[in-house]
């Protein structure tokens, strides 16, 4: 008889860290994933766009084959890398609930890549079969609508992946998560539970998405001038929510952004936004109302320098400007990494003028993930044999595992793992394999992945303390130099300011020239630099990038 394979699971990405979430699933030769979102850079990536997984190695195998891209809900976090993804497996079928399918769509049409794309619509609760893997979706309380979990089949038993959730009993769009399809794969053996561990070091229950309707009436009714509310694009739920406080403060609603306005198109059409078009106006109608008669939605909560309120916050937005009595909601929460940049935001907003609100003042925002109790829930509700904690940087992890041993799962079979390391399913439980290669694949510009961490280090030193650059011209027999040196210098010094210091460095580089003559002939450029190097950091103690060019004449 022969043996069963292994069910095997890889996290490609959304393990030790907030974002790009991406996870295979495999049994003998055939696979599939769960999502592929990007992640925000941090505040040392200097000039990265967004990160994306790293599934190079995955592209490399000529041992499996995919079967298709499951996805959990609409953010970017969970969707936003799949144009990448999409060129890499062409014709990759694509599986996603109503509005998840619409705004993949937006994506996929921006990166022409849609008519070349099957995306397969199914509603929370359908079985999907996915080549030869039998999925059961489950709906789930999130902050976005159509959120989705999966059961999975295998030899094994059940593996249920929540995705992103919450135990929501008064849910904006009405639906709650689904108790009774948690419990019955209860009934049947979950052999492996894959749970969000986003809010693992929380205590108690998330708050319900209904508090914040009672949030925004409270600073609608206060505000006397225009409103401007910040939020993802994806965020459908906060969209229509501003668009109720809207209506009963009888103020017009102005979208703007180009991702924004995108998504806000296709959850009408899907009946997931409820607005009328008379509530709807163009950043120029906007304009010419009464300030107290208008909301506009913009991009820009994570204090993005290149989103809608990145640019109101400093002046450079082509349409719109932060006026005196403006009122600005923060409806989100800074991603970890991201809370200078969020408060700086904030700082700048309201030096210009603005009243700016956000959930350390009034509860404009509550999370999309589950608590701590919620957690415990889910546990009680799936009674899964083995657990491993996904979605969460490694402090989340390793707080859910305690909790779920606190719970009663053995230690033995709670596994924390990282991006890249593939765990083993069989009847004897859980084990971990060989990992994979895999790191951080920058996006920047149009370029992806040709900016690695020596570019990232060179960012770094000269956001840092700069550069200096010395340009000499020496006589090619004597070597010896013909002019002065002409020195060039951004970030270190300001050179009108510094004509003492920039005397030293002609003089140390005339010198270190000088001194050598002919005898070095190509080191010329190396030993300038090393000289001008102990100089500069002699007199500084900083280290800026240093470059030197020698012009042989």
């Amino acid at each position: 008889m022969a043996k069963k394979p292994k069910f095997k699971i890889t996290p490609i990405g959304g393990l030790g860290e907030i974002g790009k979430n991406m996870t295979l699933f495999e049994l003998g030769g055939d696979g599939f994933l769960i999502d592929c979102g990007i992640m925000f850079p941090a505040n040392d990536m200097h000039g990265v766009d967004y990160i994306i997984p790293d599934f190079r190695w995955l592209e490399e195998r000529d041992d499996i084959k995919l079967h298709g891209i499951c996805f959990t809900h609409g953010h970017e976090d969970h969707i936003g890398a799949i144009s990448h993804v999409v060129k890499a497996f062409p014709k990759l079928p694509l599986y996603a609930t109503p509005l998840t399918a619409g705004l993949l769509q937006v994506k996929l049409k921006n990166a022409r890549l849609l008519k070349s794309t099957v995306v397969h619509t199914f509603k929370a609760g359908d079985r999907i079969q996915v080549g030869p893997f039998k999925l059961e979706s489950f709906h789930v309380c999130h902050s976005i609508p159509d959120c989705v979990g999966f059961g999975i089949n295998t030899p094994y038993g059940v593996v249920v992946h929540t995705g992103d959730y919450k135990f929501d009993n008064t849910p904006v769009h009405g639906r709650k998560t689904d108790y009774a399809r948690l419990a019955g794969f209860a009934q049947r053996g979950v052999a492996l539970l894959l749970a969000d561990s986003t809010n693992s070091d929380k205590a108690g229950w998330t708050e319900s998405e209904a508090v914040i309707d009672g949030a925004l009436d409270r600073v609608f009714r206060k505000a006397r001038g225009r409103i401007m509310v910040a939020t993802f694009a994806s965020l459908i739920s906060r969209v229509q929510q501003v668009v109720n406080a809207a209506r009963n403060h009888k103020r017009k609603v102005c979208i703007t952004g180009y991702t924004m306005s995108e998504y806000a198109k296709i959850a009408r059409k899907l009946g997931y936004l409820n607005i009328d078009d008379g509530m709807l106006v163009n950043i120029g109608q906007a304009q010419a109302l009464p300030p107290h008669k208008v909301v506009f939605m913009v991009t820009g909560s994570q204090g993005e320098p290149a989103a809608v309120l990145g640019k109101l916050a400093s002046g450079r937005h082509r349409q719109l400007d932060v006026r005196e009595g403006d009122t600005i909601i923060l409806s989100s929460h800074p991603i970890p990494g991201n809370e200078e940049m969020v408060y700086r935001t904030i700082n700048r907003l309201i030096e210009r003028g603005a009243d700016v609100i956000y959930d350390a003042v009034e509860a404009v925002h509550v999370s999309g993930h589950a608590c701590q109790e919620e957690m415990r829930l889910m546990l009680n509700l799936t009674q899964p044999r083995n657990l491993i904690p996904v979605h969460g940087e490694i402090r989340h992890l390793h707080q859910h595992a305690k909790l779920a041993i606190d719970n009663g799962i053995p230690a033995e079979n709670v596994t924390v793992i990282g991006n890249g390391a593939t765990v083993e399913l069989d009847g004897r439980g859980v084990t971990v394999g060989e990992r994979q290669p895999g790191g951080y694949v920058f996006v920047d510009g149009s370029g992806v992945g040709d900016v690695g961490r020596a570019v990232i280090r060179d960012r770094e030193i000269l956001a840092k303390d700069g550069f200096v650059l010395v340009s000499v011209n020496v006589d090619r027999k004597s070597g010896r130099l013909v002019e002065e040196p002409r020195i060039v210098s951004r970030g270190f010094v300001y050179l009108r300011d510094a004509e003492d210091f920039l005397d030293q460095i002609r003089d140390n580089v005339t010198k270190a020239v000088n001194r050598n003559g002919a005898r070095l002939n190509g080191s010329r450029q190396s030993l300038v630099e090393e000289s001008l190097g102990k100089l500069i950091y002699s007199e500084t103690k900083r280290r800026p990038m240093i470059f030197s060019i020698v012009n042989e004449i």
